[in-house]
């Protein structure tokens, strides 16, 4: 359980109207309830609340006073201003002492895979399980190793080492956290592709001449103009001056 205290106080008016004027003091319109608390309506200054509230998480128990009377409290729900991000309303909900409850417990893994150093990928699917507990035994966050995890190794929900009184809810064969290494996938040409790779080939044999082919050609185009043979020129004729 954590020492966080935040000093709050009850109003009676309530409306939006109400809630805005509220905010332009640098308070937080909230309300905590409850099994064993009627619904009360609070508010409380804006830097308190971060400055108390920065790293917590949704299993911490914070201390909400109210008029002189300290309650134990999960924060359940804060609403904010889509714009600027401001909080609008902050929902407590009051923790019975002594009796057991039920909340999602984040996890927290530290370290460098062996498997990746070796060129795997982390994959962490879970970041969180749900637990049963009193409520001085609920954890913050629960920090996990990983630094051992080798290539084509996992670490199951089952793995997580848990205090004495803490139940587990979530199931004890899920994967939290795994190294595998990456698949190179190759991809097959498809049929049209073949096809067209094997008719462009085919046009650049046809196209390009064969070896010899332009000295034939030549030499024939040359065999076609012949030499006028001997015996060719007619002998002049009679009265023809020779």
């Amino acid at each position: 359980m954590s020492n966080v205290v935040l000093k709050a106080k009850s109003r009676q008016k309530q409306g939006s109207a109400e809630s805005r004027r509220i905010r332009k003091t640098g308070r937080i319109p909230a309300v905590l309830y409850g099994r064993s608390v009627k619904a009360l309506s609070i508010d409380l200054d804006s830097s308190e609340f971060l400055k108390g509230t920065k790293g917590i998480s949704e299993s911490t128990i914070v201390k909400v006073e109210i008029d002189g009377k300290t309650y134990d409290a999960f924060v359940k729900d804060t609403q904010r201003n889509i714009i600027d991000g401001n909080i609008l309303h902050i929902d407590f909900y009051e923790v019975e002492s002594g009796v057991a409850l039920r909340a999602k417990v984040s996890l927290i893994f530290h370290g460098n895979p062996i498997g990746v150093r070796d060129g795997g990928m982390l994959e962490t699917p879970l970041h969180e399980i749900e637990v049963e507990c009193l409520p001085k035994d609920l954890p913050e966050r629960i920090e996990i190793d990983i630094s051992g995890l080798k290539a084509n190794q996992s670490m199951h929900v089952r793995d997580i080492p848990l205090a004495a009184g803490v139940k587990l809810h979530t199931n004890p064969d899920q994967v939290f956290a795994l190294v595998k290494f990456a698949k190179v996938e190759v991809v097959a040409p498809t049929a049209a592709e073949t096809a067209a790779a094997d008719a462009a080939a085919a046009g650049a044999a046809g196209a390009a001449p064969a070896a010899g082919a332009a000295p034939a050609a030549a030499g024939a185009a040359a065999g076609d103009k012949k030499a006028p043979a001997a015996g060719d020129k007619k002998a002049p004729g009679a009265g023809e001056k020779k």
